[in-house]
């Protein structure tokens, strides 16, 4: 008989999102829009701080492009990205005609390179190709090294759109992800540190631009008796039902940090001692993950030749999910032809790495199944 199956990353209930969602068939709103949106939008405010506004929409991928329409992105402009990502980070740009220009990551966060970064502002701009925007990824709920990036972005005047989609309740020097660009991007599709089954969220301390980006979610429609459109809209704004289960999981968000930053520890605790295997961690105390998705580097030097799709193949072997980490946007076929800065630092990861089961309603037991796995495979 085979094994119940652990997978990588769960949604996890909290208990009273049927509430909200009871509340909005009860009192009929169940079209877009409505009080379970302004209270998330609200919640997701008085979480993040650092006085914030926010627009509730139908996915991050839905604020990373309304951001670049409202950086004024437009057909021809050049975007600069964080390669080592998911697609969601780049397609918007190429959803506005413009071209993402990749960058590779640092070691130690697995974010943007600063130095790669700067490195690709001096050629683009020599080239008559100023940026026209930059795109930082806060990877697995790692923050990215913000104060280097903004500096460099600061002295060019280059804005910052943070893509803060798996960094909700991350931290860096004391300040939320989410909250350190012009712009940024949050998600709570269903795999995420909360979820609204799908959805996302566009964060500025710029209120205009909320403003601005409710405007657009909801297909630009003008002041007026009838249906007038002076702008091209779009349908980006999330429903009244799905904000009730965001407004549900904000209530328990502390506490699926916590579940997950005490799975990393788990691992890194019981992995320790295998040669060859390391855990992502923090670089240091300015730097505090959501540990959104614990991910571990193979290296086959190390481990008598043992590779992250061995150790993936005997995981799956026992019915247990795990995924290699990201592959690069600047070695995805769609990207083939855009210009990348840096060297195989986000190739070297992604050959090496894995992410290991993380959902925060992960039982111990089942921690346990997955360290096994890997502890036999080394013969501990």
């Amino acid at each position: 008989m085979k094994a119940p199956r652990i997978y990588l990353s769960l949604a996890h209930m909290g208990g009273h999102e049927q509430k909200y969602i009871q509340e909005a068939f009860d009192t009929n709103w169940v079209a877009p829009l409505g009080p379970n949106v302004d209270g998330f939008e609200n919640d997701l405010e008085a979480s993040l701080g650092n006085e914030v506004h926010v627009a509730a929409l139908t996915a991050g991928t839905a604020a990373l492009h309304l951001g670049l329409i409202l950086l004024g992105v437009e057909a021809g402009d050049e975007i600069l990205c964080q390669s080592f990502t998911f697609s969601a980070s780049a397609n918007p740009i190429v959803y506005q005609g413009a071209r993402p220009v990749f960058v590779d990551s640092e070691p130690d966060t697995w974010n943007l390179s600063p130095e790669y970064m700067e490195e690709a502002v001096r050629d683009r701009i020599k080239k008559g190709k100023k940026p026209k925007a930059i795109i930082p990824v806060h990877l697995y709920g790692m923050p990215a090294k913000m104060d280097e990036i903004l500096s460099i972005a600061n002295r060019y005047e280059i804005p910052v759109l943070e893509d803060a989609a798996e960094a909700l309740g991350s931290v860096y020097k004391g300040v939320n992800c989410g909250t350190l660009g012009q712009l940024a991007a949050l998600s709570f599709n269903g795999n995420k540190i909360i979820t609204t089954s799908g959805g996302g969220a566009l964060v500025s301390k710029n209120e205009a631009y909320i403003r601005k980006a409710r405007f657009l979610a909801t297909q630009a429609r003008d002041t007026a008796p009838h249906y007038q459109h002076s702008h091209i809209g779009y349908n980006y704004r999330m429903s009244n039902i799905v904000a009730g289960i965001g407004r549900g999981q904000m209530e328990v968000l502390a506490q699926r940090v916590a579940q997950r930053r005490k799975n990393n520890q788990y691992y890194r605790k019981h992995l320790s001692g295998i040669k060859g295997i390391t855990c992502h961690t923090e670089p240091s105390a300015d730097f505090f993950s959501n540990y959104w998705l614990t991910s571990i580097i193979v290296d086959p030097k190390q481990t008598g030749g043992l590779t992250r799709e061995n150790l993936r193949l005997a995981l799956e072997k026992a019915n247990i999910e795990s995924r290699p980490l990201w592959k690069p946007m600047h070695l995805q076929p769609i990207f083939a032809s855009c210009s990348y800065y840096g060297e195989k630092v986000s190739e070297t990861l992604f050959d090496k790495g894995l992410c290991l089961p993380s959902g925060s309603a992960l039982t111990e037991n089942e921690l346990k199944q997955v360290v096994d796995i890997i502890q036999n495979m080394f013969r501990l």
